[in-house]
Protein backbone atom coordinates (compact mmCIF):
# COMPACT_ATOMS: atom_id res chain seq x y z
CA UNK A 1 0.00 0.00 0.00
CA UNK A 2 1.32 3.24 -0.63
CA UNK A 3 0.81 6.88 0.39
CA UNK A 4 -0.46 9.86 -1.27
CA UNK A 5 2.67 11.26 -3.49
CA UNK A 6 0.90 14.85 -2.86
CA UNK A 7 3.53 17.30 -0.33
CA UNK A 8 1.70 17.58 2.66
CA UNK A 9 -0.84 20.36 3.15
CA UNK A 10 0.75 23.82 4.52
CA UNK A 11 -1.82 24.19 6.92
CA UNK A 12 -0.95 27.12 8.99
CA UNK A 13 -3.21 25.58 11.76
CA UNK A 14 -1.47 21.88 11.59
CA UNK A 15 1.73 23.40 12.07
CA UNK A 16 0.78 25.39 14.73
CA UNK A 17 -0.91 22.84 17.12
CA UNK A 18 1.93 19.57 16.18
CA UNK A 19 4.58 22.00 17.31
CA UNK A 20 2.46 23.29 19.93
CA UNK A 21 2.29 19.74 21.23
CA UNK A 22 6.36 19.99 20.73
CA UNK A 23 6.31 22.03 23.10
CA UNK A 24 4.25 20.88 25.60
CA UNK A 25 6.05 17.49 25.65
CA UNK A 26 9.31 19.46 25.77
CA UNK A 27 8.24 21.50 28.45
CA UNK A 28 9.44 24.59 27.00
CA UNK A 29 7.05 26.81 27.76
CA UNK A 30 7.48 26.38 31.18
CA UNK A 31 11.47 26.89 30.85
CA UNK A 32 10.77 30.06 29.45
CA UNK A 33 8.54 31.62 32.01
CA UNK A 34 10.92 30.10 34.88
CA UNK A 35 13.96 31.29 33.13
CA UNK A 36 16.08 33.54 35.46
CA UNK A 37 15.73 37.13 34.89
CA UNK A 38 18.73 39.27 34.21
CA UNK A 39 19.48 40.74 37.34
CA UNK A 40 19.73 37.24 38.93
CA UNK A 41 23.43 37.29 37.69
CA UNK A 42 26.53 39.14 36.96
CA UNK A 43 26.52 39.34 32.72
CA UNK A 44 22.85 39.22 32.19
CA UNK A 45 21.40 41.89 30.15
CA UNK A 46 17.90 42.92 31.04
CA UNK A 47 14.81 40.93 31.07
CA UNK A 48 13.39 41.62 27.82
CA UNK A 49 9.69 41.44 25.99
CA UNK A 50 7.80 39.72 23.91
CA UNK A 51 10.13 37.51 21.93
CA UNK A 52 13.11 38.66 21.49
CA UNK A 53 16.04 36.60 23.03
CA UNK A 54 17.84 37.30 26.08
CA UNK A 55 21.53 38.42 25.73
CA UNK A 56 23.99 39.76 27.64
CA UNK A 57 27.33 42.20 27.71
CA UNK A 58 30.25 40.10 29.25
CA UNK A 59 34.38 40.58 29.80
CA UNK A 60 36.03 37.84 29.87
CA UNK A 61 39.16 38.58 31.51
CA UNK A 62 42.93 37.55 32.59
CA UNK A 63 42.68 33.81 31.04
CA UNK A 64 44.37 31.88 28.16
CA UNK A 65 42.53 31.95 24.83
CA UNK A 66 42.85 29.21 22.82
CA UNK A 67 41.54 29.72 19.20
CA UNK A 68 41.20 26.29 17.63
CA UNK A 69 40.81 27.52 14.13
CA UNK A 70 44.24 28.71 14.17
CA UNK A 71 45.94 27.05 17.32
CA UNK A 72 46.85 30.68 18.53
CA UNK A 73 47.33 30.45 22.52
CA UNK A 74 46.77 34.20 23.64
CA UNK A 75 47.45 34.44 27.58
CA UNK A 76 46.32 37.07 29.61
CA UNK A 77 43.36 37.73 27.14
CA UNK A 78 39.98 39.58 27.07
CA UNK A 79 37.23 38.42 25.31
CA UNK A 80 34.00 41.87 24.84
CA UNK A 81 31.13 40.20 24.29
CA UNK A 82 28.03 43.04 23.47
CA UNK A 83 24.62 42.26 23.27
CA UNK A 84 25.57 38.55 22.55
CA UNK A 85 28.22 38.99 20.18
CA UNK A 86 32.07 39.08 19.95
CA UNK A 87 33.10 42.44 19.59
CA UNK A 88 36.84 42.19 20.28
CA UNK A 89 39.08 38.97 21.41
CA UNK A 90 42.55 38.94 21.87
CA UNK A 91 45.31 40.09 24.50
CA UNK A 92 44.60 42.91 26.64
CA UNK A 93 47.07 45.58 25.10
CA UNK A 94 45.39 45.08 21.81
CA UNK A 95 41.69 45.03 23.01
CA UNK A 96 39.62 48.41 24.60
CA UNK A 97 37.89 47.18 27.50
CA UNK A 98 34.51 48.94 28.06
CA UNK A 99 34.24 49.44 32.15
CA UNK A 100 30.46 49.36 32.35
CA UNK A 101 29.82 45.64 31.74
CA UNK A 102 30.04 43.09 33.94
CA UNK A 103 33.72 40.90 34.19
CA UNK A 104 34.06 36.93 34.50
CA UNK A 105 37.46 36.85 36.09
CA UNK A 106 39.74 34.14 34.09
CA UNK A 107 43.21 34.75 35.70
CA UNK A 108 44.54 30.97 35.53
CA UNK A 109 41.93 29.64 33.60
CA UNK A 110 42.12 28.63 30.07
CA UNK A 111 39.07 30.21 27.81
CA UNK A 112 37.97 28.53 24.42
CA UNK A 113 34.86 28.82 22.12
CA UNK A 114 31.54 27.19 23.77
CA UNK A 115 31.54 23.59 22.13
CA UNK A 116 29.36 21.78 19.30
CA UNK A 117 27.40 18.25 19.84
CA UNK A 118 26.78 17.58 16.62
CA UNK A 119 25.00 14.41 17.41
CA UNK A 120 22.30 14.75 20.68
CA UNK A 121 18.67 14.18 21.12
CA UNK A 122 17.24 17.02 23.16
CA UNK A 123 13.53 16.32 24.28
CA UNK A 124 13.29 18.00 27.16
CA UNK A 125 13.73 21.48 28.06
CA UNK A 126 15.80 20.30 31.42
CA UNK A 127 18.06 18.21 28.82
CA UNK A 128 19.01 21.09 26.91
CA UNK A 129 20.11 23.26 29.92
CA UNK A 130 22.20 20.11 30.87
CA UNK A 131 23.95 20.39 27.71
CA UNK A 132 24.54 23.62 27.63
CA UNK A 133 25.65 23.37 31.60
CA UNK A 134 28.53 20.59 30.57
CA UNK A 135 29.97 23.35 27.65
CA UNK A 136 27.90 21.96 24.66
CA UNK A 137 26.66 25.98 23.59
CA UNK A 138 25.27 24.95 19.80
CA UNK A 139 24.04 21.18 18.69
CA UNK A 140 23.05 19.47 16.33
CA UNK A 141 19.64 16.75 16.30
CA UNK A 142 19.91 13.40 16.02
CA UNK A 143 16.03 13.26 15.88
CA UNK A 144 13.41 12.91 18.25
CA UNK A 145 10.11 11.52 18.57
CA UNK A 146 7.35 14.03 18.38
CA UNK A 147 8.99 17.46 17.53
CA UNK A 148 10.69 18.17 20.77
CA UNK A 149 14.07 19.35 18.90
CA UNK A 150 11.91 21.97 17.29
CA UNK A 151 10.80 23.28 20.78
CA UNK A 152 14.29 23.03 21.98
CA UNK A 153 15.37 25.24 18.99
CA UNK A 154 12.63 28.16 19.59
CA UNK A 155 13.48 27.84 22.92
CA UNK A 156 17.54 28.32 22.98
CA UNK A 157 16.54 31.46 20.48
CA UNK A 158 14.42 32.95 22.99
CA UNK A 159 16.39 32.40 26.02
CA UNK A 160 19.97 31.19 25.02
CA UNK A 161 21.27 30.83 28.44
CA UNK A 162 18.80 27.66 28.83
CA UNK A 163 19.68 25.78 25.91
CA UNK A 164 22.01 25.23 23.20
CA UNK A 165 21.44 26.72 19.59
CA UNK A 166 20.27 23.77 17.83
CA UNK A 167 19.92 22.32 14.01
CA UNK A 168 16.58 20.38 14.75
CA UNK A 169 16.40 16.95 12.74
CA UNK A 170 12.37 16.71 13.88
CA UNK A 171 10.82 12.57 13.48
CA UNK A 172 13.24 10.20 12.40
CA UNK A 173 12.96 8.82 8.67
CA UNK A 174 13.32 4.84 9.80
CA UNK A 175 10.89 1.90 8.61
CA UNK A 176 8.81 1.77 11.66
CA UNK A 177 7.93 4.94 13.19
CA UNK A 178 5.79 3.53 16.23
CA UNK A 179 3.68 5.99 17.85
CA UNK A 180 5.57 8.55 16.08
CA UNK A 181 2.09 8.63 13.48
CA UNK A 182 0.44 10.05 16.10
CA UNK A 183 2.52 13.43 16.72
CA UNK A 184 1.62 14.46 13.63
CA UNK A 185 -1.78 14.69 11.27
CA UNK A 186 0.10 14.07 8.25
CA UNK A 187 1.69 11.34 9.54
CA UNK A 188 -1.07 9.45 10.17
CA UNK A 189 -1.87 7.38 6.95
CA UNK A 190 1.57 5.71 7.47
CA UNK A 191 0.17 3.89 9.75
CA UNK A 192 -1.77 2.04 6.92
CA UNK A 193 1.46 0.69 5.95
CA UNK A 194 1.94 -2.82 6.25
CA UNK A 195 5.83 -2.79 5.45
CA UNK A 196 6.45 0.29 7.45
CA UNK A 197 7.96 3.28 5.78
CA UNK A 198 9.91 1.50 2.60
CA UNK A 199 8.50 3.01 -0.31
CA UNK A 200 9.66 5.96 -2.11
CA UNK A 201 6.02 7.55 -1.59
CA UNK A 202 6.25 6.98 1.84
CA UNK A 203 10.17 7.74 2.67
CA UNK A 204 9.35 10.96 0.71
CA UNK A 205 6.15 11.97 2.51
CA UNK A 206 8.13 11.56 5.97
CA UNK A 207 11.13 13.80 4.90
CA UNK A 208 8.13 16.27 3.14
CA UNK A 209 6.48 16.23 6.38
CA UNK A 210 9.75 17.07 8.48
CA UNK A 211 10.55 20.10 6.73
CA UNK A 212 6.87 21.26 6.44
CA UNK A 213 7.43 21.58 10.06
CA UNK A 214 10.40 23.34 10.22
CA UNK A 215 13.42 20.70 10.42
CA UNK A 216 17.04 21.99 9.49
CA UNK A 217 18.37 18.44 8.87
CA UNK A 218 16.83 15.32 8.48
CA UNK A 219 17.91 11.99 10.01
CA UNK A 220 17.57 8.22 8.68
CA UNK A 221 19.53 5.15 9.16
CA UNK A 222 20.80 2.20 7.24
CA UNK A 223 21.36 -0.10 9.78
CA UNK A 224 19.41 -1.82 13.21
CA UNK A 225 20.28 -0.41 16.32
CA UNK A 226 23.23 -1.12 18.87
CA UNK A 227 21.80 0.07 21.66
CA UNK A 228 19.06 -2.85 21.43
CA UNK A 229 20.14 -6.33 22.37
CA UNK A 230 17.40 -7.29 20.14
CA UNK A 231 18.67 -5.53 16.67
CA UNK A 232 21.57 -6.62 15.11
CA UNK A 233 23.18 -3.13 14.08
CA UNK A 234 24.95 -5.15 10.95
CA UNK A 235 21.58 -5.84 9.73
CA UNK A 236 20.59 -2.89 6.72
CA UNK A 237 16.99 -1.88 6.50
CA UNK A 238 17.45 0.63 3.65
CA UNK A 239 18.71 0.14 0.05
CA UNK A 240 21.29 2.77 -1.79
CA UNK A 241 18.26 3.30 -3.56
CA UNK A 242 15.74 4.27 -0.73
CA UNK A 243 18.70 5.88 0.21
CA UNK A 244 19.17 7.97 -2.72
CA UNK A 245 15.32 8.82 -2.29
CA UNK A 246 15.84 9.93 1.16
CA UNK A 247 19.10 12.36 -0.10
CA UNK A 248 16.86 13.79 -3.17
CA UNK A 249 13.75 14.92 -0.83
CA UNK A 250 16.03 16.38 1.59
CA UNK A 251 17.58 18.19 -1.47
CA UNK A 252 14.62 19.86 -2.51
CA UNK A 253 14.06 21.15 0.53
CA UNK A 254 17.23 22.92 0.52
CA UNK A 255 18.56 20.42 3.77
CA UNK A 256 21.09 17.68 4.29
CA UNK A 257 20.73 14.10 5.53
CA UNK A 258 22.41 12.55 8.43
CA UNK A 259 22.82 8.65 8.49
CA UNK A 260 22.71 6.02 11.58
CA UNK A 261 25.18 3.25 9.79
CA UNK A 262 27.55 0.62 11.08
CA UNK A 263 28.06 -2.40 8.91
CA UNK A 264 30.86 -1.46 5.93
CA UNK A 265 27.91 -1.86 3.41
CA UNK A 266 25.28 0.38 5.01
CA UNK A 267 28.31 2.75 5.26
CA UNK A 268 29.44 2.71 1.44
CA UNK A 269 25.60 3.14 0.53
CA UNK A 270 24.68 5.66 2.44
CA UNK A 271 27.93 7.84 1.03
CA UNK A 272 27.43 7.29 -1.87
CA UNK A 273 23.76 7.57 -1.77
CA UNK A 274 25.24 11.41 -0.77
CA UNK A 275 24.73 11.97 2.90
CA UNK A 276 25.79 14.96 4.16
CA UNK A 277 27.21 12.87 7.71
CA UNK A 278 28.18 9.17 8.46
CA UNK A 279 26.85 8.45 12.30
CA UNK A 280 28.63 5.77 14.27
CA UNK A 281 30.20 3.98 11.15
CA UNK A 282 31.81 1.31 13.25
CA UNK A 283 32.72 -1.28 10.00
CA UNK A 284 33.45 2.08 7.78
CA UNK A 285 35.72 0.87 5.14
CA UNK A 286 38.76 2.43 4.16
CA UNK A 287 37.63 2.77 0.55
CA UNK A 288 34.06 4.26 1.86
CA UNK A 289 36.67 6.92 3.88
CA UNK A 290 38.05 7.76 0.92
CA UNK A 291 34.90 8.63 -1.17
CA UNK A 292 34.00 10.29 2.36
CA UNK A 293 37.15 12.64 1.50
CA UNK A 294 36.38 12.70 -2.16
CA UNK A 295 33.05 13.69 -1.59
CA UNK A 296 33.26 15.84 1.80
CA UNK A 297 31.28 13.64 3.99
CA UNK A 298 31.94 14.38 7.41
CA UNK A 299 32.00 11.44 10.19
CA UNK A 300 30.50 11.86 13.49
CA UNK A 301 31.53 8.35 15.24
CA UNK A 302 30.30 8.99 19.07
CA UNK A 303 32.53 7.26 20.27
CA UNK A 304 30.76 8.16 23.79
CA UNK A 305 27.89 6.28 23.23
CA UNK A 306 29.37 3.42 22.06
CA UNK A 307 32.36 2.97 24.90
CA UNK A 308 28.62 3.50 27.17
CA UNK A 309 27.44 0.00 25.74
CA UNK A 310 30.48 -1.78 27.44
CA UNK A 311 29.48 -0.32 30.75
CA UNK A 312 25.90 -1.75 29.94
CA UNK A 313 24.39 -4.15 32.89
CA UNK A 314 22.85 -6.62 29.81
CA UNK A 315 25.67 -8.77 28.62
CA UNK A 316 24.83 -8.52 24.80
CA UNK A 317 25.10 -4.40 24.74
CA UNK A 318 27.89 -4.90 26.95
CA UNK A 319 30.06 -7.41 24.82
CA UNK A 320 28.88 -5.57 21.86
CA UNK A 321 30.40 -2.31 23.56
CA UNK A 322 33.89 -4.30 24.16
CA UNK A 323 33.95 -5.62 20.54
CA UNK A 324 33.00 -2.45 18.76
CA UNK A 325 35.17 0.61 20.55
CA UNK A 326 38.66 -0.41 19.27
CA UNK A 327 37.38 -1.04 16.14
CA UNK A 328 35.74 2.30 15.75
CA UNK A 329 38.62 3.65 16.87
CA UNK A 330 40.29 2.86 14.22
CA UNK A 331 38.44 3.66 12.09
CA UNK A 332 38.05 7.31 13.51
CA UNK A 333 42.14 6.95 13.50
CA UNK A 334 42.41 6.14 9.77
CA UNK A 335 39.42 8.88 8.52
CA UNK A 336 41.68 11.24 10.37
CA UNK A 337 45.17 10.37 8.30
CA UNK A 338 43.35 10.41 5.34
CA UNK A 339 41.63 13.77 5.63
CA UNK A 340 38.70 13.15 6.01
CA UNK A 341 36.48 15.74 8.26
CA UNK A 342 35.65 14.75 12.16
CA UNK A 343 32.97 15.93 14.08
CA UNK A 344 32.65 15.24 17.75
CA UNK A 345 28.72 14.01 19.17
CA UNK A 346 28.22 12.26 22.46
CA UNK A 347 24.55 10.85 21.01
CA UNK A 348 23.50 11.57 24.23
CA UNK A 349 19.46 9.99 24.91
CA UNK A 350 16.83 9.04 27.35
CA UNK A 351 17.48 11.55 29.67
CA UNK A 352 21.18 11.21 30.00
CA UNK A 353 23.58 14.05 29.12
CA UNK A 354 27.02 12.83 28.25
CA UNK A 355 29.86 15.80 28.64
CA UNK A 356 30.75 16.83 24.83
CA UNK A 357 34.29 17.04 26.10
CA UNK A 358 33.92 13.21 27.07
CA UNK A 359 33.61 12.92 22.99
CA UNK A 360 36.75 15.38 22.65
CA UNK A 361 39.12 12.85 24.99
CA UNK A 362 37.80 9.60 23.06
CA UNK A 363 38.74 11.42 19.40
CA UNK A 364 42.56 12.40 21.26
CA UNK A 365 42.61 8.39 22.54
CA UNK A 366 42.12 7.46 19.14
CA UNK A 367 44.93 9.09 17.67
CA UNK A 368 43.88 12.82 17.05
CA UNK A 369 45.76 15.61 18.40
CA UNK A 370 44.67 17.52 21.23
CA UNK A 371 44.25 20.77 18.82
CA UNK A 372 42.43 18.45 16.04
CA UNK A 373 40.00 16.53 18.52
CA UNK A 374 39.22 20.42 20.20
CA UNK A 375 38.32 21.63 16.58
CA UNK A 376 36.10 18.38 16.20
CA UNK A 377 34.04 19.72 18.60
CA UNK A 378 34.21 23.51 17.26
CA UNK A 379 34.94 24.66 13.77
CA UNK A 380 34.63 21.29 12.25
CA UNK A 381 31.13 20.68 13.77
CA UNK A 382 30.83 24.64 13.24
CA UNK A 383 31.01 23.93 9.25
CA UNK A 384 28.90 20.87 9.30
CA UNK A 385 26.17 22.65 11.02
CA UNK A 386 26.56 25.88 8.56
CA UNK A 387 27.57 27.88 11.57
CA UNK A 388 31.42 28.42 10.55
CA UNK A 389 31.10 32.27 10.63
CA UNK A 390 29.07 31.93 13.76
CA UNK A 391 30.17 29.57 15.97
CA UNK A 392 33.97 27.89 16.89
CA UNK A 393 36.16 30.74 17.71
CA UNK A 394 36.24 33.78 19.82
CA UNK A 395 36.50 35.96 17.23
CA UNK A 396 34.69 39.67 16.30
CA UNK A 397 31.38 38.96 15.17
CA UNK A 398 31.25 35.08 16.45
CA UNK A 399 28.96 34.34 18.63
CA UNK A 400 29.48 35.04 23.32
CA UNK A 401 29.31 31.24 23.54
CA UNK A 402 32.36 30.40 25.52
CA UNK A 403 33.83 27.80 28.10
CA UNK A 404 36.40 28.43 31.09
CA UNK A 405 38.36 25.20 32.32
CA UNK A 406 41.02 24.49 34.51
CA UNK A 407 43.96 23.86 32.95
CA UNK A 408 45.67 24.05 30.00
CA UNK A 409 43.44 21.35 27.45
CA UNK A 410 46.30 21.31 25.08
CA UNK A 411 48.07 19.17 27.59
CA UNK A 412 44.98 17.54 29.01
CA UNK A 413 41.99 17.47 27.17
CA UNK A 414 40.21 15.42 29.56
CA UNK A 415 39.78 18.88 31.79
CA UNK A 416 37.10 20.28 28.94
CA UNK A 417 34.79 17.25 30.54
CA UNK A 418 33.61 19.30 33.89
CA UNK A 419 34.19 23.15 32.49
CA UNK A 420 34.17 25.99 35.13
CA UNK A 421 32.06 28.57 34.17
CA UNK A 422 30.00 28.48 30.73
CA UNK A 423 28.56 31.77 28.92
CA UNK A 424 26.10 31.34 26.40
CA UNK A 425 25.16 34.83 23.98
CA UNK A 426 27.18 36.72 27.09
CA UNK A 427 25.32 35.16 29.73
CA UNK A 428 27.02 33.33 32.47
CA UNK A 429 24.98 30.19 33.66
CA UNK A 430 26.57 30.27 37.07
Amino acid sequence: MCVDSAPPPPSRVTRRGVLAGAAALAGTAAALSAAPSAAAAPGHAPESTGAAARVGDLVIEGGTLLDPATGAVTEDAVVVIRAGVVREAGARARVEVPDDAPRLDAHGRWVLPGLVDAHIHLNTAAEAREAVRQGATSARSGSTNFYQDIAVRELARQAPDVAPRLRAAGVFVTPDLGDTVLADPDLTPLARLKGGVRSAEALRRVVEVNLARGADVIKTRVNERAGLPEQDPLAQVYSYEQLSGIVAAARRGGKGVLCHSYSARGCDDAVRAGIRSLEHGVFVSERTLYDMRRRGTYFTPTLTAIAGLADSPNPVLAERGRRYLPVLKEAVRTAHLMGVALVAGTDSSGGRIEPIGREVELMHASGLSALDAIRAATTRSAQLLDLQRTVGRLARGFAGDAIVVDGDPLADVSVLRTPLRVVRAGLTLW
